[in-house]
């Protein structure tokens, strides 16, 4: 049964509350100063809301907030409304709480059993910065196009070419059916490769992940030991399922010596080469293709990303663009509690 015009919106909310609670709680302010008024959680909330109305500017966030704010302070059970340089200045910190909410709603989608993550796929995807082109002739002629962001940068993509911009990286759920879950995410650079941002999530992995799907990017042998081995090195029951293609294209200049670490890395790879030429890891590797790429573009088409990040600056991005994924799992929840066991989220955002 669809929900009437404003139920949607309270019943985010009250999705939203605990589990951001529980994120500031498990990374607290640290640090010396004054602890803020207005808690980080109470931030995030007024956040999320601001961004799946789809206001794409800070100043139209604030505004929509302020002029709904005795509705939000009650459900927020809070008399404290933030002033609009305290919402602009907490804006820009509010990502790393999205982070670890994150991790927080995939494990309450696990947990529940919303959904199942033996198969998990990771990707990286990128997305236009705003305003003019630049590089870094501009900067060493001291002629900046008016409006660029300088904190973007460029990297390429082999679906868009070279691009300016931001990128994100999420892990979802790559099982035989179901809904499409994101567990895992993070945001930063466009220029930022997997060896920087992927290794900090492996940890973070469910327990019942045992395969990890990724595209070639991935391919790496500190990356693939980190899952596959633990710190004793004995073998783990996880695999990493990507393209083996580093290394193949050209000679080494010379021949180094085979060390014992050497030759245990390359008796690894050897026999990860050896379980991607199987029937059933070929399998494992389509499903990346039709389960996080269409994530990907279904993110960008519910927060209308497709052409441009709505903001300026790494750590406004970073925040947008992290609870927009929040939001996704948020609405994904609802959906199920409506007796929907689909990832068909738009008619909750039409009744926000």
């Amino acid at each position: 049964m669809r929900a009437k015009e404003g139920t949607c919106l309270l019943a985010l909310m009250r999705r939203a509350i605990p589990v951001c609670r529980e994120a500031e709680r498990q990374c607290p302010r640290i640090g010396p100063g004054r602890k803020p008024e207005i808690p980080d959680w109470v931030m995030a909330v007024l956040i999320l809301v601001a961004v799946v109305k789809l206001r794409k500017s800070k100043s139209s966030q604030f505004r929509f907030l302020f002029a709904h704010r005795t509705e939000l302070l009650q459900a927020l059970g809070t008399d404290r409304f933030p002033s609009r340089s305290t919402y602009f200045d907490r804006y820009r910190r509010a990502w790393k709480l999205y982070e670890e909410a994150i991790r927080l709603a995939g494990q309450f989608a696990v947990k529940k059993r919303l959904t199942t993550a033996r198969c998990v796929a990771v990707d990286k995807s990128v997305i236009e910065a705003r305003g003019p082109l630049w590089n870094k002739r501009h900067l060493a002629r001291g002629r900046v196009p008016r409006g660029a962001d300088l904190d973007a940068t460029w990297t390429y993509s082999a679906y868009d070419g070279w691009i300016m911009g931001y990128g994100y990286e999420v892990v979802v759920t790559a099982e035989k059916k179901g809904a499409v879950w994101p567990l895992l995410a993070s945001a930063g650079a466009a220029s930022w490769q997997p060896n920087r941002t992927f290794p900090s999530k492996i940890p973070n992995l469910p327990p019942s992940t045992r395969y990890i799907v990724a595209d070639s990017g991935y391919d790496s042998n500190a990356i693939a030991e980190s899952i596959e081995h633990s710190a004793d090195n004995r073998s783990a029951v996880r695999r990493l399922v990507c393209p083996h293609t580093h290394g193949t294209f050209r000679q080494a200049k010379r021949r180094w010596k085979a060390t014992r670490k050497r030759m245990r890395h390359r008796l690894l790879r050897e026999a990860r080469k050896a379980f991607m030429v199987t029937p059933f890891a070929k399998r494992l590797l389509r499903r990346r293709g039709c389960k996080v790429e269409p994530f990907n573009d279904w993110l960008k088409s519910r927060f209308e990303l497709h052409h441009h990040v709505w903001h300026r600056g790494m750590d406004n991005n970073r925040t947008q663009i992290l609870a927009a994924i929040f939001g996704y799992q948020l609405l994904l929840i609802i959906n199920h509690q409506q007796g929907n066991r689909n990832g068909c989220i738009q008619w909750i955002l039409d009744e926000l």
